[in-house]
């Protein structure tokens, strides 16, 4: 019994204390950033609280006419084009064979996963009762819905990519059976993830469809599944590029020299992949301009936030793209990737909240969303960022161990 506590002792030392006793770890988590997120996270509980016993519209403003506010518009919409960085890695590695990306595929994963389960967390705030999410999905399903197809997508994509981390996670538990069976059904389940992936991205899209008369005409368009597909590979690739990076400043000390060493050829196969497919979207976007014959609205306010989007934020990171490959520059590259970033969020927004409804008496007095909101959204990135660096910080994320070095 003794040798039993003191293992697990050990072993909690190891694993979860990072080599600390319980009051050396305690100490080092007194940072300032450790300071803000405690605060934001214990601030959001009384408006969790509310949200549950009090109902949803006490916290955000959502009506019959605005059914998805800022929540929605940020954790499904804008999040979901980015953490398709999972799949378009890991398909560039066991699919295509492009083996420079072996030391990243783990990391653009966990990258995937998280903001895939983080996106059904913010759709389970939403729904009005979160617990009989199994109902519509098993019982009374419709799959005629384009909104049940994303239902299932969601939460099949999330099962897959936890699957395709489970190396990661049985390395740092040591255990080698279960982790040459994990290795083994990789191939299948990066397939399975890419065609979840690729309809998912699209159905998004397709969800905007049956409101013509809802979003206006310059964000509508018959095209929407292609548009939204197509942006989500060069945000995808544009997210890689930003993760990449912040893993080699801030988790230097958790990559080991072949992580470190390809990044930089890294960035640049992304960057030339991210310029290509955003020239792509860039010409979809002024064909459905054309197709629709929409130039007359770009003479109004919201032509000129159209402008903004589609010159701005998609024709100026295009570009950067470009001079960046040509220049052999990683800064180049990751200005134009931050900006395309950026750009997709806004864009993602625009079609789900500003330009929707655009018609409505008072519509930005009705999309402006109450503080209680913001203060849900600030909370879920917090917690958001807290697991994706307690991850980084134990599994071999963005390291190889020595005892599985070549098995994956």
């Amino acid at each position: 019994m003794s040798n039993q506590g003191t293992s697990f002792k050990d072993w909690m030392k190891d694993k979860l204390f990072m080599g600390k006793t319980p009051v050396e770890y305690s100490k080092t988590l007194v940072t300032p950033f450790n300071v803000v997120a405690a605060i934001i996270l214990l601030g959001s509980l009384p408006v969790f609280w509310m949200r549950y016993t009090q109902g949803l519209s006490t916290v955000i403003h959502a009506n019959s006419e605005y059914p998805w506010g800022l929540l929605l518009s940020w954790g499904i919409f804008a999040g979901e084009p980015l953490f398709a960085c999972g799949f378009i890695v890991a398909a560039a590695y066991y699919l295509f064979g492009m083996k420079e990306f072996k030391p990243f595929v783990r990391l653009a994963v966990l990258g995937g996963m998280l903001g895939y389960i983080f996106a059904a967390s913010y759709l389970l705030i939403d729904l009005g009762r979160p617990w009989r999410i199994y109902y519509p999905m098993l019982i009374n399903y419709g799959p005629a819905s384009v909104l049940f197809v994303v239902a299932w997508h969601v939460s099949l994509y999330c099962t897959v990519q936890l699957l395709e981390f489970s190396p990661a996670i049985l390395e740092w538990l040591g255990s080698k059976r279960l982790h040459k069976w994990a290795v083994k059904l990789t191939v299948g389940l990066i397939i399975g993830g890419v065609i979840l992936s690729t309809v998912h991205q699209s159905a998004l899209g397709a969800m905007y469809l049956a409101t013509p008369g809802k979003l206006h005409p310059l964000w509508y368009s018959s095209m929407l599944p292609l548009l939204f597909f197509s942006s989500a590979i060069y945000a995808a690739m544009s997210f890689a590029v930003i993760l990449a990076q912040f893993a080699v400043r801030y988790f230097s000390e958790r990559c080991d020299r072949e992580f470190i060493e390809a990044v930089p050829t890294m960035t640049k196969i992304l960057g030339k992949g991210a310029a290509l497919s955003i020239f792509v979207y860039f010409a979809l976007k002024i064909l459905a301009l054309a197709q629709d014959g929409r130039w007359g609205y770009l003479m109004t306010g919201y032509g000129y936030w159209y402008l903004v989007e589609l010159l701005g934020l998609v024709a100026m990171p295009m570009v950067l793209f470009i001079i960046g490959v040509k220049m052999d520059s990683l800064k180049v590259i990751r200005v134009a990737s931050l900006i395309a970033v950026v750009g997709i969020l806004i864009n993602r927004v625009n079609v789900n909240l500003i330009a929707f409804n655009w018609n409505q008496p008072n519509h930005f007095a009705g999309i402006i969303p109450p503080w209680s909101e913001v203060h849900m959204i600030a909370a879920m990135v917090t917690l958001h960022i807290i697991v994706f660096r307690w991850i980084m910080n134990r599994f071999p994320v963005t390291q190889e161990l020595p005892q599985y070095r070549g098995t994956h």
